[in-house]
C-alpha cells in the first residue's frame, strides 16, 4: 500500500512539473506568435496606449481603418477587434485587460446579434483569453461564471488549449503583415454576395448577456471613458426593431447607438462586401470615413439621431 501511495505521489508530481513547464513554454509561444489574434490580445492586455480603442469580433477587426479614423479625429486609434471572440462575455474580458494597464478616452464597441441572443454555448470562445488568467479579477469573474475558473487555476497548460496549434503555427507564419494599428483588411472576393437575404428574427433574448452589456457600460462610466455602441454594415436586411434590446440599454444609459446596418448606401452595394457579414477593404475604407465623421460629431457634443 505504501509503495502504491508513493507511486501515485510520484505520478502526480510528474504531472505537476510537466504542466508547469508546459505552461511556461506555451506562455513563451503566446508572447512571440504572429497568429491573427494572439499578438492583438497580448497588445490589449499589456501595451495599448491609444486614445480611441475599437472593440468587437471579426467585423470590428475588418471594418474599421484606424489611420482614416485617426486623421479625422486628430488622435491615436487602435482596432482591438478579435476574430472569433463572438459576444459580450469576451468583450467584457478584453475591457478588463485594457483597464488593467490603460484608460482610453473613447471606446467604440461593435455589437452583433450574438451579443444579446440566446446561444447553445455562449462561453465557447472565452478560452481565447485563458493565457491571461489571473491578470484581472474582472476577467476572472467571467471564467467563474462559465465554470472554467478552477480548471484554469489548477492547470497552467490547459489555459492554452484553445489556440495552441494556431499560436505554434504563428511562430513560422506571420498573419499580421500589412496591418494598420490592428486593422487587417479583407481581400477583394472572387464573387460578391448575390442576394440580399432577410435576417432570421431573434426568438430568445439572453438576459445575462444584456446584464453584461450593462456591466460594460458601467465599467466605462466608472473609468470616465466615453462609450459608443456601433453596428456596422451587413448585407442582410433586418426589421427595424431587430436591435431594440441593445438600443433600449443604450437609451437608458444615454450612450450613443450608431446603427449602420440599415444604411441604404451599403445595402445597395454588394460590391463593398466580402460576404454577407463582412466588408472587404474597399467597403471598410468607405465605411471608416463615414463612421469617423459621425463619431467626431458625437465627441463634439452633437447628439442628432445617434441618441
Amino acid at each position: 500500500m505504501k509503495k502504491l501511495l508513493i507511486s501515485i505521489l510520484f505520478v502526480l508530481a510528474g504531472l505537476f512539473v510537466v504542466d508547469r513547464l508546459g505552461g511556461m513554454a506555451m506562455w513563451w509561444v503566446c508572447q512571440h506568435t504572429h497568429d491573427v489574434s494572439g499578438p492583438k490580445i497580448k497588445y490589449l492586455a499589456s501595451d495599448v496606449y491609444e486614445d480611441v480603442v475599437l472593440m468587437g469580433t471579426s467585423r470590428c477587426n475588418s471594418h474599421y481603418v484606424p489611420s482614416i479614423i485617426s486623421d479625422t479625429l486628430g488622435c491615436s486609434v487602435y482596432n482591438g477587434g478579435i476574430d472569433g471572440s463572438d459576444n459580450i462575455f469576451s468583450h467584457y474580458i478584453t475591457l478588463n485587460f485594457i483597464l488593467s494597464k490603460h484608460k482610453p478616452k473613447v471606446i467604440c464597441l461593435e455589437l452583433m446579434p450574438s451579443d444579446f441572443e440566446k446561444q447553445p454555448d455562449p462561453f465557447s470562445t472565452i478560452s481565447f483569453f485563458a493565457p491571461y488568467f489571473g491578470k484581472s479579477e474582472g476577467a476572472d469573474s467571467v471564467f467563474r461564471l462559465a465554470g472554467k475558473y478552477w480548471e484554469y487555476r489548477i492547470s497552467h497548460l490547459y489555459r492554452y488549449n484553445a489556440k495552441a496549434i494556431s499560436n505554434i503555427a504563428g511562430l513560422a507564419i506571420n498573419r499580421n503583415e500589412g496591418g494598420d494599428h490592428g486593422y487587417l483588411p479583407n481581400p477583394q472576393p472572387a464573387q460578391y454576395p448575390t442576394s440580399l437575404d432577410h435576417g432570421c428574427p431573434i426568438t430568445k433574448v439572453d438576459s445575462l448577456k444584456l446584464k453584461y452589456v450593462q456591466k460594460f457600460i458601467d465599467l466605462c462610466r466608472k473609468n470616465n471613458i466615453k462609450l459608443v455602441l456601433v453596428v456596422s454594415p451587413m448585407y442582410v436586411k433586418v426589421d427595424k426593431d431587430y436591435y431594440d434590446p441593445l438600443k433600449a440599454i443604450a437609451a437608458r444609459n444615454h450612450v450613443p447607438f450608431m446603427d449602420y446596418h440599415t444604411e441604404g448606401l451599403f445595402l445597395d452595394h454588394p460590391d463593398y462586401f466580402r460576404d454577407s457579414n463582412h466588408l472587404w477593404d474597399k467597403g471598410a475604407r468607405l465605411y471608416s470615413s463615414i463612421f469617423a465623421s459621425d463619431l467626431k460629431r458625437i465627441l463634439n457634443g452633437e447628439k442628432g439621431r445617434w441618441y
